[in-house]
């Protein structure tokens, strides 16, 4: 049992390696793999492989900050609007609700000065039609008061 052990792990590392070359050979026949090979950016990176490397550790790791970023700026941005949705809808209602109560005052406030109006114009008619009225004789008096008329 010991001697299959390792032929079947040396099986495995294989059958695992021609996976990964297969793998890598697909990507690198890949058409924007290809393009981007043929790019003046890919020869150099080509060349240069700690570059490369090291470009692709750095990506690898931008990727959560980055992400993390955006994030928050999706976020924040979703919490702005909705504020200020809120904060308008408040702003209308506290300015409706004022508004309102603005013009029941102003009801009241006319409605009041409307029936002082009116009472001091009846008063006031009343009196100049007192002061200035012609009087009424004494014998004017007893024609009025009287039932039946003298002649």
């Amino acid at each position: 049992m010991a001697k299959e052990e390792p032929s079947s792990t040396s099986k495995d590392l294989q059958e695992l390696q021609r996976k990964l070359s297969l793998l890598i050979e697909s990507f690198q026949n890949h058409s924007k793999v290809v393009a981007f090979m043929k790019s003046p950016v890919g020869q150099y990176l080509d060349r240069h492989p700690f570059l490369a490397l090291t470009l692709l550790v750095f990506v690898a790791m931008s990727t959560v900050p980055v992400g993390s970023f955006l994030l928050l700026v999706l976020l924040t941005s979703l919490a702005a609007f909705v504020g200020v949705i809120l904060l308008e809808g408040l702003v209308i209602s506290v300015g409706g609700l004022s508004l309102l109560c603005v013009l029941c005052g102003l009801s009241f406030v006319s409605l009041a000065m409307s029936g002082a109006l009116i009472v001091s114009y009846v008063v006031v008619s009343s009196l100049i039609n007192y002061w200035y009225s012609p009087r009424l004789r004494q014998t004017d008096l007893l024609l009025f008061l009287s039932p039946l008329p003298l002649f």
